[in-house]
Order: C-alpha cells, then structure tokens, then sequence
C-alpha cells in the first residue's frame, strides 16, 4: 500500500472532543495493517541522522516506538502528568480545545544526543513545543519533527519555525 492509500483511511469526525473541533480519527489506519505499515514507513525515513525517536502520549507513542524499532533506535516517551515513575521535567502547553502537561524522565536523553520528535498531529503547535522544550531541558537537540497530519489552519507550522528555524518538520499529509 502506498503512503497516500494509508493516509485515506483517517476519518474525521465532528465535534469531538468538544462542540466545533474536527477530530482526525487515525484507529483505521492503524487498524490496517498494510494501512500502519505504510505510515511507520513513511516516518522510518527520516531517521537517518538522529540517535532516538521521541514520541509525544498518546498517538505519538504509537508511530515513534514502531520507527524506533525498525531502526533500531532508541525510543523515549513524553508522557501527560502523573504517568512517569521517575523524577521529570514538565512543560506545560495549551491545546486547540484546552491546556494539559507533558513530562519526560530527567535522564532519558544523553547531553547532546539528536531527536526525532514524532507525534500525531500538528495543529496549534503547543504540544510540539513542549516536547521540544522538554528535550531541550536535557541538553539533547531535535533535528526533526514529523508528524502524521498537519492541520494548515491552526498555523501550528509557522510557530515553531519561528522559534525554532532549524527543525525541520515533516508532514506525512495535511489538511
């Protein structure tokens, strides 16, 4: 299957999780396993120059951590508050629908180790920046973002690239 047959399989659905968001479901793709293979593929590209893969909870999770694997490269989760064991550091960020918190062990990174940061999608850009800031916490550098679907409205793109020119980011579709 190619990337673009994968991507048809995202369905969006209206109002959730709240009354004027258009929520992009990725479970049938994911559910697909010719669909999954695809999109994994699609990401597992962009490792080349990098020492992990960090995904950002819930959905990044899934794309990081199979990348990671077919790479053979080390995979780091960022979490939402209260799910990691250990000491943390924390950034909090605002959503399209509402604020939450992200957190990541303060060891999980070696000083200088370069980052691919994948999540799911990319709206407003503020969980995406969290996860920069919280990886920049441990002296690490993330050379590249990607993501599954860019939401070209929320403008989340141009934020990030104004505070940080050098990432490049990578979209596997958008909308």
């Amino acid at each position: 299957m190619d990337l673009n047959e994968a991507i048809s399989f995202i369905r969006p659905i209206e109002n959730f999780p709240k009354p004027g968001i258009l929520f992009q479901d990725i479970t049938p793709a994911l559910a697909n396993p010719a669909a999954f293979e695809a999109l994994v593929s699609g990401f597992a590209s962009l490792t080349r120059n990098v020492d992990y893969v960090v995904g950002i909870e819930a959905r990044g999770f899934i794309f990081a951590a199979a990348v990671a694997s077919k790479n053979s490269l080390g995979f780091i989760p960022i979490r939402k508050s209260g799910k990691l064991p250990f000491a943390t550091h924390s950034r909090s960020y605002g959503l399209e629908y509402g604020v939450d918190e992200l957190h990541i062990h303060i060891d999980a990174l070696l000083p200088g180790a370069k980052v691919l940061l994948i999540d799911d999608v990319l709206a407003t850009g503020g969980t995406l920046v969290a996860g920069i800031e919280l990886i920049k916490a441990l002296k690490a550098e993330v050379t590249d973002i990607a993501v599954l679907l860019e939401i070209n409205a929320l403008a989340g793109r141009a934020k990030i690239s104004a505070d940080y020119p050098d990432i490049k980011i990578h979209s596997l579709a958008r909308v």
